[in-house]
């Protein structure tokens, strides 16, 4: 395993040694166990998500102890939607029917691109007939919910090589599709080679095309967007993605996880060793606590809530911060509608096509 070039999330290299690898992961299983233990809690889970990485490489029996600690400390719903991560590659049958058994019911497979080439540019470690053999297996271990991940924007990704992974993807009639523009970080591989000019990116025009044919292709094959990202079959919608962005409470277990709980943000620390001796009490092992305050809140309210294309309920608004929408943010308001990037909805307002399309520009008036 290696981690991919565009990728600035937390990770380790556990050592090349299979048995010091071995053994890394399970202690870190076990440590991870021990810290959902120290939270357990009386609290109903409606979403469970394995991800972070790749948590399909480590041996099934692992994912299956930790679902059961949660199902132990936790009152897990019954029809709670409990997902994994996988990478191409990295499924087998054994696998697949132990997570079946063990209750997950959602799949979501990091593709990325149907073009071999462009796979090896951005660092993948699978190619398009190693995830055609991977979705294979999860269609035959009876998995119907299931999402695939495609980006584009890549180096030297043309609007047409990009369709054509976007079509592929589409004749395999996943239940959802996750399609990101790449977002280029700092400090990492695929940073310093477009920085020095050894890639290069699509011009924006070319990245606008490929988003607008994007949101056109798959409503004409039954996919609905709901959030700027996200596309989903009825009733096939992310409930997991959904929870964090209508500001619910979570709780995230291991390495640099991140909760939110009454009110107070907390962040994971990002130690290996100090989490594997740690990990017993939830004090020790975060690094971070932030108390979301009411201004928080609204914020986290507008910027999170027009991701979604319904956009937001002034109504809302003013049932949990007892006061008119207007009255926080009419400026910020008037300036996006003189701007037509938001557009006032019986209910509230969203963003109109072109506030999708700068988003992150959009989006900064309430942060």
């Amino acid at each position: 395993m290696r981690k991919c070039k565009y990728c600035d999330f937390l990770s380790f290299d556990m050592h090349t040694c299979t048995k010091a690898s071995e053994e890394n992961i399970d202690k870190y299983f076990r440590a991870l166990w021990s810290e959902i233990r120290a939270n357990a809690d009386n609290r109903n889970i409606a979403t469970i998500f394995f991800g972070g990485g790749t948590p399909s490489m480590v041996e099934a029996h692992y994912i299956e102890e930790t679902l059961q600690t949660i199902y132990e400390c936790f009152t897990v719903n019954e029809n709670a939607e409990i997902t994994i991560e996988c990478n191409p590659g990295t499924l087998t049958k054994e696998k697949l029917d132990a997570y079946k058994k063990c209750g997950i019911n959602r799949i979501s497979i990091g593709l990325q691109s149907a073009n071999d080439h462009d796979l090896e540019v951005i660092g993948r470690i699978h190619t398009y007939e190693q995830f055609l053999e991977s979705y294979k297996l999860v269609k035959n271990a009876g998995f119907d919910n299931v999402n695939i991940d495609v980006m584009s924007a890549l180096p030297n990704q043309t609007v047409s090589s990009y369709l054509d992974s976007l079509n592929k993807i589409i004749a395999l009639n996943p239940a959802h599709i996750s399609a990101y523009s790449l977002i280029l970080e700092e400090d990492t591989p695929l940073y310093d080679l477009v920085n020095d000019n050894k890639v290069a990116l699509p011009n924006e025009d070319d990245e606008r095309e490929m988003y607008y044919k994007t949101k056109e292709l798959l409503k004409l094959n039954g996919y609905n967007q709901y959030e700027i990202s996200n596309y989903a079959k009825d009733g096939k919608h992310c409930k997991h993605n959904c929870l964090y962005w209508q500001r619910g409470e979570y709780f995230g277990f291991g390495i640099g996880a991140a909760s939110y709980i009454n009110g107070v943000r907390y962040k994971n620390i990002s130690s290996f060793d100090a989490y594997i001796n740690n990990s017993h009490n939830p004090a020790a092992i975060k690094t971070e606590q932030i108390t979301i305050t009411r201004e928080d809140s609204m914020s986290e309210f507008m910027y999170l809530g027009l991701r979604f294309t319904d956009g937001i309920d002034s109504s809302e608004f003013n049932r949990e911060f007892g006061i008119e929408l207007e009255n926080i943010y009419g400026n910020e308001i008037k300036k996006l509608i003189s701007s037509e990037l938001l557009i006032k909805t019986e209910t509230g307002y969203k963003l109109t096509e072109y506030g999708v399309d700068v988003s992150n520009y959009a989006l900064s008036f309430f942060v």
